[in-house]
């Protein structure tokens, strides 16, 4: 009929229909950590799973609130939906597109499109802020066959002269570079803690190191702030571990100022990342997706990775504590977050390929909702 309005299915009486939510706040017990985990449970008996950066019980609320009524495959309007509360679309779109690959019986890299790749390299995330901290996560990731580590960048004192700061940053990367051994490659992290004009003098300063990039070296955005980083060097820049807006990563890739394009799987689903590395491989750019959240987000970002032709590695973070480890392991049934020589296999089961362990997510959760 002319001018009729249609309204949108009613989720009832279908097999996808969300009809339980829950979410728990989980913190690790020695570096204090956080993350947040969503399950879904369909009406027609899946369960899906999703992980998203900290965020308050009142925003968990709204989430609920927003997909009540929906269908687990409706990706596009969770995102617009909960787009003012970025880490909740990611945790939800995620458990949405683990619900829906269970009942498709593939795993989530088979969903988004097929593998590109058998096995993803990943990239030691270590905890510690210099040489002495993170000598323990060091040697808990070459023990689980990482051959790729960060190192924290050595953050100046304004009272400590230039050429004084530049020598200490050489300094760190040669010891961090012989602890790791011939074989280990290395990316400098900045943790967006340098101005631009340091940034840009730590980049030439280091070009001769053989890292593979320095990540976040300032939280300066701007355009000319970066090129002053990027077109003094040589050294591959990564940036985007703040940003959850594609325009943003649009812009920073129209103007040339990154290398490698770093969306941080906290703040932002699978489906949006998919989006954006579609935008970067028009410009001939990597991906590799910033990750310092939980194990469950480990491995949804390695199924991401293997269906993303312009994928570079996944961030894996490594604990310092034997508590945290042991915490992260229990949560998936098991250590997930292993390589082989660098690389992780793929899980060749339906969605994320394991079971989550609903009873270590209570133990270990502060809040559940």
């Amino acid at each position: 009929m002319p001018g009729a309005a249609f309204a949108p299915p009613q989720a009832g009486g279908h097999p996808l229909a969300i009809v339980q939510f829950r979410a728990w706040r989980m913190k690790e017990p020695v570096s204090g950590r956080r993350y947040t985990v969503v399950e879904l449970r369909s009406e027609g008996g899946h369960s899906g799973f999703g992980e998203g950066a900290d965020v308050t019980a009142a925003q968990i609320a709204e989430a609920r609130t927003a997909i009540s009524g929906r269908r687990a495959h409706e990706f596009e309007f969770v995102r617009a939906r909960l787009a003012a509360i970025p880490a909740m679309e990611a945790a939800v779109s995620n458990a949405m597109l683990d619900l829906v690959s269970r009942s498709r019986n593939v795993p989530i890299y088979q969903f988004l499109g097929g593998p590109t790749r058998f096995k993803v390299r990943v990239l030691a995330r270590l905890e510690g802020s210099d040489e002495a901290t993170t000598t323990a996560p060091l040697e808990r990731a070459r023990r689980q066959g990482f051959g790729a580590f960060t190192m924290p960048v050595l953050l100046r004192d304004s009272m400590i002269p230039l050429q004084e700061y530049v020598n200490r940053v050489r300094q760190r990367v040669s010891a961090m570079q012989a602890k790791g051994g011939p074989a280990a490659e290395w990316v400098l992290d900045g943790a967006g803690g340098l101005t631009p004009g340091d940034a840009a003098t730590v980049a030439m300063a280091l070009e001769k190191s053989r890292l593979m990039w320095f990540d976040e070296p300032t939280r300066v955005l701007t355009t000319d702030a970066l090129a002053k980083i990027v077109d003094e060097s040589v050294m591959p820049i990564g940036l985007g571990r703040s940003i959850h807006d594609i325009a943003e990563f649009q812009n920073l890739l129209r103007f040339g100022s990154v290398n490698v394009v770093r969306p941080g799987l906290g703040q932002n689903s699978l489906m949006k990342i998919k989006r954006i590395a579609a935008i970067a491989e028009t410009h001939y750019v990597a991906v590799a997706p910033y990750h310092d959240g939980g194990p469950i987000g480990t491995m949804a970002g390695i199924h991401l990775s293997a269906a993303l032709p312009n994928s570079f590695l996944q961030d894996v973070p490594v604990p310092a504590a034997d508590r945290d480890a042991a915490m992260r392991a229990e949560l998936t049934s098991g250590n997930r977050e292993v390589a082989d020589k660098g690389f992780a296999a793929l899980l060749n089961r339906p969605g994320l390929g394991f079971e989550v362990n609903v009873k270590a997510l209570d133990a270990h959760s502060e809040e559940r909702i």
